[in-house]
Protein backbone atom coordinates (compact mmCIF):
# COMPACT_ATOMS: atom_id res chain seq x y z
CA UNK A 1 0.00 0.00 0.00
CA UNK A 2 1.12 3.44 -0.70
CA UNK A 3 1.34 6.28 1.79
CA UNK A 4 -1.25 8.84 1.88
CA UNK A 5 -0.89 11.37 -1.05
CA UNK A 6 0.42 14.96 -1.00
CA UNK A 7 -2.17 17.47 -1.51
CA UNK A 8 -2.51 19.38 -4.86
CA UNK A 9 -3.00 22.88 -4.66
CA UNK A 10 -5.69 25.08 -6.59
CA UNK A 11 -5.69 28.49 -7.20
CA UNK A 12 -9.10 30.93 -7.33
CA UNK A 13 -9.67 32.67 -10.72
CA UNK A 14 -7.65 30.93 -12.55
CA UNK A 15 -8.23 29.30 -16.30
CA UNK A 16 -7.85 26.00 -14.28
CA UNK A 17 -10.63 27.06 -12.14
CA UNK A 18 -12.59 28.40 -14.11
CA UNK A 19 -12.51 25.11 -16.11
CA UNK A 20 -13.57 23.10 -13.17
CA UNK A 21 -15.84 25.38 -11.68
CA UNK A 22 -17.75 24.93 -15.21
CA UNK A 23 -17.52 21.59 -14.72
CA UNK A 24 -18.72 21.52 -11.28
CA UNK A 25 -21.67 23.73 -12.76
CA UNK A 26 -22.67 20.98 -14.88
CA UNK A 27 -22.32 17.60 -11.86
CA UNK A 28 -24.74 19.86 -9.56
CA UNK A 29 -27.56 19.87 -12.37
CA UNK A 30 -27.10 16.68 -13.46
CA UNK A 31 -27.38 15.25 -9.81
CA UNK A 32 -30.54 17.14 -9.43
CA UNK A 33 -32.04 15.58 -12.36
CA UNK A 34 -31.00 12.68 -10.86
CA UNK A 35 -32.05 13.11 -7.33
CA UNK A 36 -36.04 13.64 -8.39
CA UNK A 37 -36.04 10.80 -10.88
CA UNK A 38 -38.51 8.16 -10.32
CA UNK A 39 -36.48 5.27 -8.23
CA UNK A 40 -37.55 2.80 -10.72
CA UNK A 41 -36.45 4.82 -13.24
CA UNK A 42 -33.53 3.03 -14.19
CA UNK A 43 -32.34 3.86 -17.79
CA UNK A 44 -32.82 7.85 -17.29
CA UNK A 45 -30.47 7.23 -13.67
CA UNK A 46 -27.90 5.07 -15.88
CA UNK A 47 -28.24 7.60 -18.39
CA UNK A 48 -27.74 10.59 -16.14
CA UNK A 49 -24.65 8.90 -14.19
CA UNK A 50 -23.04 8.32 -17.26
CA UNK A 51 -23.16 12.20 -18.31
CA UNK A 52 -21.95 12.93 -14.48
CA UNK A 53 -19.23 10.16 -14.78
CA UNK A 54 -18.17 10.58 -18.31
CA UNK A 55 -18.49 6.90 -18.65
CA UNK A 56 -20.90 3.97 -18.09
CA UNK A 57 -21.10 2.40 -15.18
CA UNK A 58 -19.50 -0.65 -14.86
CA UNK A 59 -20.97 -4.04 -15.04
CA UNK A 60 -23.57 -4.47 -12.28
CA UNK A 61 -22.26 -1.53 -10.44
CA UNK A 62 -25.18 0.61 -8.67
CA UNK A 63 -25.39 4.58 -7.24
CA UNK A 64 -28.77 4.84 -5.45
CA UNK A 65 -30.04 8.58 -5.52
CA UNK A 66 -30.16 10.56 -3.44
CA UNK A 67 -26.68 11.05 -4.76
CA UNK A 68 -24.34 14.44 -4.27
CA UNK A 69 -21.27 14.57 -6.46
CA UNK A 70 -18.93 17.90 -6.99
CA UNK A 71 -17.32 17.13 -10.48
CA UNK A 72 -18.06 13.23 -11.48
CA UNK A 73 -15.14 13.36 -13.82
CA UNK A 74 -12.91 12.66 -11.12
CA UNK A 75 -14.92 9.10 -9.84
CA UNK A 76 -14.11 5.71 -10.84
CA UNK A 77 -16.20 2.82 -9.84
CA UNK A 78 -15.39 -0.92 -9.82
CA UNK A 79 -17.66 -3.36 -10.96
CA UNK A 80 -20.32 -4.72 -8.54
CA UNK A 81 -19.43 -1.55 -6.60
CA UNK A 82 -22.83 -0.56 -4.62
CA UNK A 83 -22.97 3.11 -3.43
CA UNK A 84 -26.05 3.53 -0.73
CA UNK A 85 -28.20 6.83 -0.50
CA UNK A 86 -27.57 9.93 0.70
CA UNK A 87 -24.05 9.64 -0.26
CA UNK A 88 -21.81 12.69 -1.10
CA UNK A 89 -18.65 12.65 -2.93
CA UNK A 90 -16.22 15.52 -3.40
CA UNK A 91 -13.92 14.43 -6.25
CA UNK A 92 -11.92 17.14 -7.47
CA UNK A 93 -8.81 15.64 -6.51
CA UNK A 94 -10.05 11.54 -7.71
CA UNK A 95 -11.98 8.84 -6.42
CA UNK A 96 -10.85 5.12 -7.36
CA UNK A 97 -13.58 2.39 -5.99
CA UNK A 98 -12.43 -1.13 -5.89
CA UNK A 99 -14.09 -3.66 -7.64
CA UNK A 100 -17.07 -5.60 -5.49
CA UNK A 101 -16.98 -2.42 -2.62
CA UNK A 102 -20.23 -1.28 -0.47
CA UNK A 103 -20.59 2.25 0.26
CA UNK A 104 -23.46 2.32 2.81
CA UNK A 105 -26.07 5.20 2.77
CA UNK A 106 -25.04 8.30 3.59
CA UNK A 107 -20.92 8.09 3.14
CA UNK A 108 -18.73 11.16 2.32
CA UNK A 109 -15.79 11.07 0.47
CA UNK A 110 -13.56 14.32 0.37
CA UNK A 111 -10.82 14.70 -1.91
CA UNK A 112 -11.00 18.99 -1.26
CA UNK A 113 -10.30 21.15 1.49
CA UNK A 114 -8.61 24.19 2.00
CA UNK A 115 -4.72 25.04 3.93
CA UNK A 116 -4.75 24.93 7.28
CA UNK A 117 -2.68 28.22 7.14
CA UNK A 118 -5.21 31.23 8.18
CA UNK A 119 -3.17 33.28 6.01
CA UNK A 120 -3.77 30.58 3.19
CA UNK A 121 -6.83 29.57 3.86
CA UNK A 122 -8.59 32.02 1.48
CA UNK A 123 -6.33 31.89 -1.44
CA UNK A 124 -6.28 28.19 -2.88
CA UNK A 125 -8.45 24.89 -2.55
CA UNK A 126 -6.33 21.65 -1.90
CA UNK A 127 -7.12 18.30 -3.36
CA UNK A 128 -5.84 14.98 -2.91
CA UNK A 129 -7.27 11.58 -4.24
CA UNK A 130 -9.15 8.70 -2.28
CA UNK A 131 -8.32 5.21 -3.10
CA UNK A 132 -10.87 2.30 -1.81
CA UNK A 133 -9.20 -0.76 -3.03
CA UNK A 134 -11.37 -4.42 -3.92
CA UNK A 135 -13.82 -5.96 -1.23
CA UNK A 136 -14.35 -2.81 1.00
CA UNK A 137 -17.14 -2.16 2.83
CA UNK A 138 -17.75 1.19 3.74
CA UNK A 139 -20.50 1.92 6.65
CA UNK A 140 -23.07 3.85 7.09
CA UNK A 141 -22.33 8.14 7.71
CA UNK A 142 -18.68 7.33 7.54
CA UNK A 143 -16.25 9.94 6.24
CA UNK A 144 -13.35 9.37 4.05
CA UNK A 145 -10.96 12.80 4.25
CA UNK A 146 -8.37 13.70 1.15
CA UNK A 147 -5.14 11.88 0.54
CA UNK A 148 -6.23 8.53 2.26
CA UNK A 149 -6.38 4.94 0.45
CA UNK A 150 -8.48 2.26 2.24
CA UNK A 151 -6.45 -1.41 1.34
CA UNK A 152 -8.60 -4.36 0.00
CA UNK A 153 -10.87 -6.28 2.02
CA UNK A 154 -11.23 -3.80 4.81
CA UNK A 155 -13.98 -2.66 6.58
CA UNK A 156 -14.66 0.75 8.32
CA UNK A 157 -17.47 1.06 10.56
CA UNK A 158 -20.58 3.37 11.02
CA UNK A 159 -19.45 6.54 11.33
CA UNK A 160 -16.10 6.36 11.57
CA UNK A 161 -13.96 9.67 10.14
CA UNK A 162 -10.83 7.83 8.37
CA UNK A 163 -7.95 10.56 8.10
CA UNK A 164 -4.57 8.17 7.23
CA UNK A 165 -5.00 5.28 5.38
CA UNK A 166 -5.97 1.54 6.22
CA UNK A 167 -4.43 -1.80 5.91
CA UNK A 168 -5.89 -4.41 3.54
CA UNK A 169 -7.83 -6.58 6.11
CA UNK A 170 -8.19 -4.09 8.74
CA UNK A 171 -11.65 -3.19 10.51
CA UNK A 172 -11.75 0.36 12.12
CA UNK A 173 -14.37 2.13 13.81
CA UNK A 174 -14.83 5.30 15.66
CA UNK A 175 -14.28 9.19 14.98
CA UNK A 176 -11.08 10.70 17.71
CA UNK A 177 -9.93 14.20 18.49
CA UNK A 178 -6.03 14.21 17.27
CA UNK A 179 -4.47 17.53 18.00
CA UNK A 180 -1.83 17.74 14.69
CA UNK A 181 -0.19 21.06 15.38
CA UNK A 182 -0.70 24.75 16.50
CA UNK A 183 -1.71 27.25 14.06
CA UNK A 184 0.21 30.36 14.31
CA UNK A 185 -2.06 33.69 14.67
CA UNK A 186 0.34 35.80 12.07
CA UNK A 187 -1.07 38.70 10.33
CA UNK A 188 -4.49 37.50 10.64
CA UNK A 189 -4.82 37.82 13.91
CA UNK A 190 -8.57 38.87 14.32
Amino acid sequence: MRRMWEERRIRPRTPEWRTLYERIQIAMALTSRLNVLPFGDHDARNALLTELFGKPLPDRAIVHPPFYCTYGLGTELGERTSVGQACSFLDLGGITIGARTMISPKVTLVTEGHPVELAERYDFLTVAPIVIEEDVWVGAAATVLPGVTIGRGSVIGAGTVVAKDVPPMTVVTGAGHVVRKQLEWGDSEP
